[in-house]
C-alpha cells in the first residue's frame, strides 16, 4: 500500500535538524492506526489487493497494473556517495540518443524540448540563434541541443534552461512554474499544463527569434495569436493566418484578421444515442473553421448581442500543431466512442469487405496485405485498438478558399486534378501523452517520430522510428503504438503534424555564433569593480587557443536547495533527492606558453535565486560576493561565462582538473571525453578510493593548498601541475608496473594517515624522494 500523505499541520511546523524533521503531534489521528481508502482504491485499480505487500515483490509488479511498466513515471534515481556516477541509465537507454534527466523543477516539459529537438528546422534554428539578452529561451535551447547532438546516449540535463524559463514573468503569469510539491502530489493536471506549455514556448521562440530578425508586432508570450509573423522562422513553420468574422443579429459584420501558432481541438457538444461517428479530420476542420455563438459587443446597436462568430484561414502552416484539450471524461468518453467506430471499422474491413471503399477485398488483396514481401503489413486485433487519429492527413485550401480535410493512408495517392503546391500532405510526427497514474502522480510522455538525418548523425544509418521518450527512458516502439490511446491511463494532450518534405524548405545549416570575442575583456557587473580585473588578465589576440592546448579549470558551487535523504531503519542515509547545486565562480589559467598558470577568466556567477548555503569553506564564496550591488568580484551572467567555456570546447582544448565530471554537470556542459583530462582519475586504483586534491598536491608537490576555504586559481593551478608530475611518473613508452608502484605507495600512504594532510613540520613529503618536478 502506499503510504498516505503527511498531515499538511507537520510539514508546517516541522524543524529540521540535518536531515531530519522535529514536529509537535497534531492528535489528528489515532496513534498507531493508519485509515485507508480501500474502497475508493478498489475502483481506482482493479485487483488492487493482489499488489504485493513485500518490497521485493513491489519492484515486479502483477500484470494487472493497467499502466504499462515503460510508460509510467521512470525509476527514482538512486543516488550514491559517488552521485550519478554509478548509476545505470544504460539499462533504460539502449540508443544513442540523449534522455533528459527528472529531478529538476519543472522537468515535466522534458517530452515537449524532445518534440522540439526533433524537428530539423527547429533544432537549427535555435543553434543558429545568439543574442545578448541574459535570459533567453532561444538560447538556451540552442545551447542544450548542442549537447544532444554531442551525446552518445548519456543524459543531459536541461537545468540552464529551465533556470532561464523560471525568470520569464509570462511563465508565471500562465501558471507554468510549479512548486516541487504541486508536481510530486499529482495536484497539477499535467494535460493541461503541458498544453499551455506548448503554446507558450512556440510563441516565446517567435517573439525571440523574431526580434533578432527585425522588430515586428507583438501581443505577448501569452498571447493565442500576435500582429505578422514576419520573416520568423518560427512563424514560417507554425504560423496560419486566420479570418475572424462576428456577425450581429442587426447585420453588422466586422471581421478582424489574425494569426495562431496552433490549434485547439473543438468537440461536437452532442447528446444524440448512439453518439455519431466522426472521422479525425471532420473534428480537425470543425476545430480549425470554428463557428459559435456568443455575445459581443456591437457598435451599431451600441450594446452587447448575441453574435454569431466564424473562422476561416488564409493559408496552411508547414508544421500542424494541435492541442487535444481532452480535460474531462466527456472529451475522454468522446475519443473512446470514436475510436470504438474506428475498430469496428477496422475488423470490417479485415474480415474481407472495406465499407470504407464499399468492395469487397479480393484473396489476392488480402494475401498480399499480410505479406511482408509486398510492403503491407497486417496490423494484429490488439493493434487496431484505442486508435482514433491517423498517421497522414490530407488538407487544401479550394479556389474559393475553403478548407478541405481528409484522413490520409499510406496506400491513398494523389488525384490527377490536384495541385501539388496547393495540397499538403501532413505526416504524424510526434504525440505528448498524459500518462495516469495515482500512484506516482502521473506523468508525460513522448512519442517520437525520429528522421533519417538524426538517425544518420547517431547511427550512420538511413532509418526511421518511432521511439517513446519517458525523461532518460527511450525505447524503440512500434507506430500503432504512438497512436494508441487507453483513456483510463493514457490520454492525448498534444500532436504535431509536419507536411511532407519539410526539411526541403529550410536552410538546415548549423554556423556556430559563438565567436572569439567572448573570451576579450568584458566589464563587470559589480559596482565596486567594474574596470580592473584583480585576479586575472584576460587573453590577448595573440594568445587565443588552439586545438589541444591545455587549459587548468576549477567551478565553485552554492547550493539553492538542500539535499532530500531518509534514513533508514539500519541506521544508513539514503538520498532521495540531491541538493540542488549553481555555479558561483568559474576559473580558467593558462596551460603553457610565458604566462603558463596565470588565470585569464575568473568570473563570480550572480544569480537571482535564493541561495541557502554558500558553503564558504569549501567554495570560498561568502555572502555579497554574487550581489551586484556589494560584490568587490568580477561579477559576470552565467550566460557569458558559459558561452566561454563552449568557445573553448569548439575549438578543441583540452580542461586539466580535479573532480571535472561534478563541475561540467553542474555548469550543464557536454564535453566529449578525450578533452578532459581528470587528476583525480589519473592517480586512481580501480575499485579504490578517489584521492583528494589537497592530498595529492602534498604527497607529489609537497604542497599545502586548501587551508581555511578553497581558492579555485589555487586548484586550478595545483590540477596542472599534477598533470605534469603524472607525465613525469609516466612517460610515454614507460612500463606501466612503475607508475602502479607510486599509485601503491599512494594508497598506503594515505591508509596510514587516514587520507588527512599532516600538521607542518610533523612529516615532510615523499616528494624528495622522487624525481623533482619541473616547475610551471
Amino acid at each position: 500500500r502506499r503510504a498516505p500523505p503527511v498531515d499538511p499541520e507537520i510539514l508546517r511546523t516541522m524543524k529540521k535538524v540535518g536531515f531530519i524533521g522535529y514536529a509537535p503531534n497534531p492528535r489528528t489521528k489515532l496513534r498507531n492506526q493508519i485509515p485507508y481508502r480501500l474502497k475508493e482504491m478498489d475502483n481506482e485499480f482493479d485487483n488492487f489487493s493482489q499488489v504485493p505487500e513485500s518490497p521485493i515483490g513491489r519492484e515486479e509488479e502483477p500484470h494487472l497494473y493497467r499502466v504499462a511498466k515503460k510508460y509510467r513515471k521512470v525509476v527514482t534515481i538512486k543516488y550514491s556517495k559517488l552521485g550519478l556516477e554509478d548509476f545505470d541509465f544504460k539499462h533504460y537507454n539502449k540508443t544513442l540518443f540523449a534522455g533528459l534527466e527528472p529531478h529538476i523543477p519543472n522537468a515535466y516539459c522534458n517530452c515537449m524540448i524532445q518534440v522540439l529537438y526533433f524537428l530539423e528546422p527547429v533544432r537549427c534554428l535555435v543553434q543558429n540563434h545568439l543574442c545578448q539578452k541574459e535570459f533567453c529561451l532561444g538560447c538556451e535551447l540552442g545551447l542544450l541541443f548542442h549537447m544532444l547532438d554531442l551525446s552518445r546516449g548519456d543524459p543531459c540535463q536541461g537545468s540552464n534552461f529551465l533556470r532561464a524559463f523560471r525568470t520569464i514573468p509570462e511563465a508565471s503569469a500562465l501558471g507554468l512554474i510549479l512548486a516541487d510539491s504541486d508536481e510530486a502530489t499529482g495536484k497539477v493536471n499535467l494535460g493541461r499544463l503541458i498544453q499551455s506549455w506548448n503554446r507558450f514556448i512556440l510563441t516565446q521562440l517567435h517573439q525571440e527569434t523574431q526580434e533578432q530578425e527585425g522588430p515586428q508586432a507583438y501581443r505577448g508570450a501569452g498571447s493565442s495569436s500576435f500582429g505578422s509573423s514576419g520573416d520568423s522562422v518560427i512563424g514560417q513553420l507554425f504560423s496560419c493566418e486566420m479570418e475572424n468574422c462576428s456577425m450581429c443579429r442587426c447585420g453588422k459584420e466586422t471581421v478582424r484578421v489574425s494569426s495562431t501558432l496552433l490549434f485547439t481541438l473543438s468537440y461536437p457538444d452532442s447528446t444524440e444515442k448512439p453518439a455519431k461517428d466522426y472521422e479525425f479530420a471532420q473534428i480537425l476542420k470543425r476545430s480549425i473553421c470554428l463557428e459559435q455563438n456568443t455575445q459581443a459587443w456591437c457598435e451599431n446597436c451600441e450594446k452587447y448581442q448575441p453574435t454569431v462568430q466564424t473562422r476561416n484561414i488564409r493559408c496552411l502552416p508547414d508544421v500542424l500543431v494541435i492541442n487535444c484539450e481532452v480535460n474531462s471524461s466527456k472529451e475522454a468518453d468522446f475519443w473512446k466512442t470514436q475510436a470504438e467506430y474506428s475498430f469496428q471499422k477496422a475488423m470490417m474491413k479485415r474480415g474481407g469487405f472495406d465499407i470504407t471503399k464499399g468492395k469487397e477485398i479480393s484473396l489476392g488483396d488480402w494475401k498480399d496485405l499480410g505479406n511482408p514481401d509486398t510492403g503491407h503489413s497486417y496490423p494484429s486485433v490488439e493493434e487496431l485498438k484505442n486508435i482514433w487519429i491517423p498517421h497522414a492527413i490530407k488538407m487544401r485550401l479550394t479556389k474559393s478558399k475553403e478548407l478541405d480535410v481528409s484522413n490520409w493512408s499510406e496506400t491513398d495517392e494523389l488525384s490527377p486534378t490536384d495541385d501539388p503546391d496547393s495540397v499538403y500532405i501532413y505526416d504524424l510526427m510526434a504525440t505528448v501523452v498524459h500518462i495516469l497514474d495515482s500512484r506516482t502522480g502521473g506523468s508525460l510522455v513522448g512519442h517520437i517520430k525520429v528522421g533519417e538525418t538524426y538517425h544518420q548523425r547517431k547511427e550512420g544509418v538511413t532509418h526511421q522510428q518511432w521511439y517513446l521518450f519517458n525523461d532518460f527512458l527511450i525505447e524503440p516502439v512500434d507506430k500503432c503504438e504512438a497512436v494508441q490511446f487507453d483513456m483510463s491511463w493514457k490520454v492525448p494532450a498534444i500532436l504535431y503534424y509536419a507536411r511532407r518534405n519539410l526539411n526541403s524548405k529550410y536552410n538546415l545549416v548549423i554556423k556556430n555564433p559563438i565567436e572569439a570575442s567572448v573570451l576579450l575583456a568584458e566589464a563587470s557587473l559589480a559596482r565596486k569593480q567594474r574596470k580592473c580585473h584583480a585576479t586575472f588578465i584576460p587573453l590577448m589576440l595573440n594568445e587565443m587557443p588552439q586545438a589541444g592546448d591545455l587549459v587548468g579549470l576549477d567551478a565553485e558551487f552554492v547550493t539553492l536547495n538542500e539535499e532530500e535523504a531518509e534514513l533508514r531503519s539500519d541506521g544508513t542515509k539514503s538520498t532521495i533527492k540531491p541538493s540542488q547545486m549553481s555555479v558561483a565562480r568559474i576559473t580558467c589559467v593558462r596551460g603553457q606558453g610565458p604566462n603558463e598558470g596565470v588565470p585569464f577568466i575568473d568570473d563570480y556567477i550572480s544569480t537571482q535565486e535564493q541561495v541557502v548555503d554558500y558553503l564558504t569553506q569549501y567554495s570560498g564564496i561568502k555572502p555579497g560576493d554574487l550581489d551586484a550591488k556589494i560584490s568587490s568580484k568580477h561579477l559576470t551572467t552565467l550566460k557569458s561565462t558559459y558561452l566561454k567555456l563552449r568557445f573553448l570546447i569548439d575549438v578543441g582544448v583540452k580542461f586539466v582538473g580535479h573532480g571535472l565530471q561534478k563541475d561540467f554537470r553542474v555548469i550543464n556542459l557536454m564535453v566529449p571525453k578525450d578533452q578532459v583530462i581528470d587528476t583525480v582519475y589519473l592517480f586512481h586504483i580501480p575499485r579504490k578510493r578517489m584521492i583528494s586534491l589537497r592530498f595529492l598536491a602534498w604527497y607529489f608537490l609537497d604542497l599545502k593548498i586548501q587551508g581555511e576555504t578553497h581558492d579555485s586559481i589555487e586548484d586550478a593551478r595545483t590540477a596542472l601541475q599534477l598533470y605534469r608530475k603524472y607525465l613525469e611518473l609516466s612517460p610515454q613508452g614507460s612500463e606501466p608496473e612503475e607508475f602502479r608502484k607510486v599509485l601503491k605507495g599512494l594508497y598506503e600512504k594515505g591508509r596510514k594517515l587516514d587520507w588527512k594532510v599532516p600538521e607542518p613540520d610533523s612529516q615532510s613529503s615523499p616528494k624528495r624522494k622522487m624525481s623533482p618536478l619541473c616547475p610551471l
